[in-house]
């Protein structure tokens, strides 16, 4: 752990105070010097925002702990995945979770069920190699899948070039374990009409949430339905579609995409599919775009499990 060191006699700032508290409660490492601050206020974009601070929980309980920290501050929590993000998601003026050093593991493996429940730190092609003597892989692979995390890809709804095959990773999401900031820690998936009813029965401020979203459900389920777009590739916007009751009211899949603005992941339980047995790479010139475009019916017809257009340009780049 580490805090910021000020001489005998000075009076610690807000931030000073925030880092002297969370290096005193959390388990694991709490990184508030400029070196690490300016490390941290990018990711794969064009994008730089400086953070307040970084820390680096040693578990999903640290990290319970540092979120329980920064609301007795009033500041805000970003959790971070890989930091190969394109859109500048894991650059805020916050407290940044970086999950990738510690929270890194494989709880448990369902081959029966094809599930498996991880911490948000995983990298993709660690769990991957993890799970490769089971036989089953995590079905979105993104471009960045050596680097990115498991939690990164839940909170950016990833896909990459499997989606043809596999979906979104809102496709691949069967539980979350969440936190929210004011505190309240549980796991959430589908609820059909009679759990949805346990629920709120029981009070307090899970019975909250669930009412206020079925309120929302209820008043703008026409305009859900209407205007989402139906498109294999949506990855924008809140998954509001997922709490329509024909889709399950599923809160865990409606998370997925929300990029740390509404909970923060502490686990996931993930489907998972079965490694093919050998993979095989076609390639097909086309005159332009066009034609490539008109063709892609065909193609389809032969269930690939991934479909990329690489144009002229792109080749021409490479050395």
């Amino acid at each position: 752990m580490t805090s910021l060191q000020r001489p005998h006699g000075h009076t610690p700032t807000l931030f000073e105070s925030l880092s002297n508290d969370l290096a005193k409660r959390v388990c694991g490492e709490v990184r508030f010097d400029p070196g690490s601050r300016a490390a941290y206020s990018t990711d794969a974009s064009n994008y730089r925002q400086i953070p307040i601070g970084v820390v680096v929980p040693a578990t999903p309980e640290g990290a319970e702990e540092a979120v329980a920290v920064c609301r007795e501050y009033d500041v805000p929590v970003l959790s971070r995945g890989g930091g190969t993000s394109l859109a500048g998601q894991c650059c805020n003026a916050a407290v940044v979770l970086d999950w990738s050093k510690y929270c890194t593991r494989i709880i448990s493996v369902d081959t029966e069920a094809a599930t498996a429940i991880v911490e948000p730190g995983i990298k993709l092609d660690q769990m991957n190699c993890q799970l490769k003597p089971h036989g089953l892989m995590v079905g979105p692979k993104p471009s960045t899948h050596v680097s990115c995390t498991i939690g990164g890809m839940i909170g950016n709804n990833s896909c990459g070039s499997t989606a043809q095959a596999y979906g979104k990773m809102v496709d691949s999401i069967r539980r979350l374990e969440i936190l929210t900031y004011d505190g309240l820690r549980l796991w959430v998936g589908a609820a059909d009409d009679a759990e949805l009813g346990r629920i709120e029965s029981e009070g307090g401020r899970r019975a909250a949430i669930y009412r206020g979203l079925r309120d929302i459900v209820a008043r703008y389920a026409d305009d859900i339905r209407t205007n989402y777009p139906h498109i294999p590739r949506r990855v924008s916007g809140y998954n509001l579609d997922s709490l329509l009751p024909e889709n399950g009211f599923h809160l865990a899949k409606a998370l997925v995409g929300s990029e740390s603005t509404l909970v923060t992941v502490l686990r996931a339980e993930v489907d998972l599919v079965p490694v093919p047995a050998a993979s095989t790479l076609a390639i097909l010139g086309f005159d332009d775009i066009a034609a490539a475009a008109d063709a892609v019916p065909a193609v389809l017809e032969h269930q690939p499990a991934a479909l990329e257009g690489i144009d002229d340009r792109l080749i021409s780049l490479e050395p």
